[in-house]
């Protein structure tokens, strides 16, 4: 049978379909294309065709149409040039770090860095023969004495996981600098792109990677894992990109189809949770249950000085009013002393609207109880004795939120 000639089969006929829809169609969202197979006109573009500057289409792996639109997108969101998807946000951090270290290199990571970060390098790096130090966000000092021939990688993050306290960026940048052929990457959830450029914070000094959990505030519903890895280093994107793909990090275009559907409002979204949450750290600042509260747009707050210096000149917009600067819906809070652990439990027990629960950005308002003496080496001068509870604020009434605080206080009486 000539192959122009159709097959008696039906299965035949419906895979090998010669319709194909037209190319002119346009809509709001961009279609999604699913792929682990990706066809090729003829032997020599198998041969000849590459993935690694987006030329043209290999294998579902190294991405698809949808996946290059989202990567194109967020590297305007963030200020870069270059972005890599992974799995998760924790798998994009593990990408950096397992693509730029290897045996006998040290990295650094600051005290309150993302939990799980400090435990891939106590566990895996480690047993590969890489080891880490600790150093004080708030110190540029000891960032600086603790750097050696040996530091190929120092993460930043701002504002730390949990404390919220906001670090000296551009100051620990410049200690960076002074070292040569030393990469500095950021965790740049918490900014989400918005609340500040991390490759332009000071004239000549931004960081080489911004690492982003895209599972917050870009998805904005809870309901999606991914990670995002930005560049504006064309030779250090191409190294990344060569071990994300043989570690072969893919992502579903189900997902990626989620982020983009997303994006559009971001920014509305993000200064909504920002409204609602100093909103809610301000009431907090006045219950007597409370001897600290944790948000860097508070006067007062660790860190609120550099905060102010790099967000504080934007302008966040939400329903008729506006605030100073940029932040995102998390705050945090201590409480006193005479209260301990089972009784700050028994106060995230009887919230109702927020739920116990981990990670943020989503329309649910969420809360976790923290014991910081099993996650730091040091306990900060900067912060009071106690037990911590971190919130998450949703995009529920602010009014229904403060309601739910007060009478969960209300049952510890």
């Amino acid at each position: 049978m000539h192959p122009q000639d159709p097959s008696p089969d039906l299965s035949t006929q419906l895979i090998h379909h010669p319709y194909r829809p037209p190319e002119d169609f346009a809509a709001p969202q961009a279609g999604v294309f699913k792929a682990s197979t990706v066809f090729f006109p003829n032997a020599a573009a198998m041969r000849n065709r590459e993935w690694k500057h987006k030329t043209g289409y290999t294998y579902g792996l190294h991405g698809t149409p949808t996946s290059y639109l989202l990567e194109e997108r967020l590297a305007t969101l963030e200020g870069g040039l270059q972005t890599l998807l992974a799995p998760s946000g924790l798998a994009a951090i593990a990408l950096v770090s397992l693509s730029l270290l290897g045996q006998g290199d040290e990295v650094l990571l600051p005290d309150n860095v993302y939990g799980p970060s400090k435990a891939l390098a106590a566990g895996e790096l480690k047993a590969w023969g890489i080891t880490h130090q600790f150093y004080d966000p708030m110190d540029p000092g000891d960032l600086a004495r603790r750097l050696t021939d040996r530091t190929r990688l120092v993460w930043l993050e701002a504002a730390g996981s949990v404390t919220l306290e906001f670090p000296d960026l551009p100051e620990l940048l410049r200690v960076c600098r002074a070292v040569p052929n030393l990469v500095v990457a950021l965790d740049n959830t918490w900014g989400a792109g918005l609340a500040f450029n991390a490759f332009d914070m000071a004239p000549g000094r931004g960081v080489d990677l911004s690492v982003h959990a895209l599972t917050k505030y870009p998805s904005g519903g809870g309901d999606v894992l991914m990670g995002s890895v930005i560049t504006r280093d064309e030779a250090l994107h191409l190294r990344l990109k060569d071990t994300h793909m043989r570690l072969g990090l893919g992502v579903g275009m189900n997902d990626v189809e989620a982020v983009l559907r997303g994006l559009p409002s971001l920014a509305l979204r993000y200064a909504a949770h920002d409204r609602a949450a100093r909103e809610l750290a301000r009431w907090c600042l006045d219950r007597p249950e409370f001897s600290q509260v944790l948000h860097p747009a508070l006067e007062g707050a660790p860190g609120h000085a550099h905060w102010k210096a790099l967000c504080g000149g934007k302008t966040s917009v939400a329903d008729a009013g506006q605030l100073p600067g940029k932040a995102a819906g998390l705050f945090s809070v201590m409480f006193d002393t005479p209260y301990g652990s089972a009784q700050v439990d028994a106060f995230c027990d009887a919230l109702r609207l927020f739920k116990l629960g981990y990670s943020w950005g989503g329309p649910v308002s969420l809360v976790v109880p923290y014991e910081l003496d099993g996650m730091r080496e040091r306990w900060p001068a900067y912060l009071e004795r106690g037990t911590l509870v971190r919130f998450s604020v949703g995009l529920e009434a602010v009014e229904d939120l403060q309601a739910d605080l007060a009478q969960a206080l209300n049952c510890l009486a």
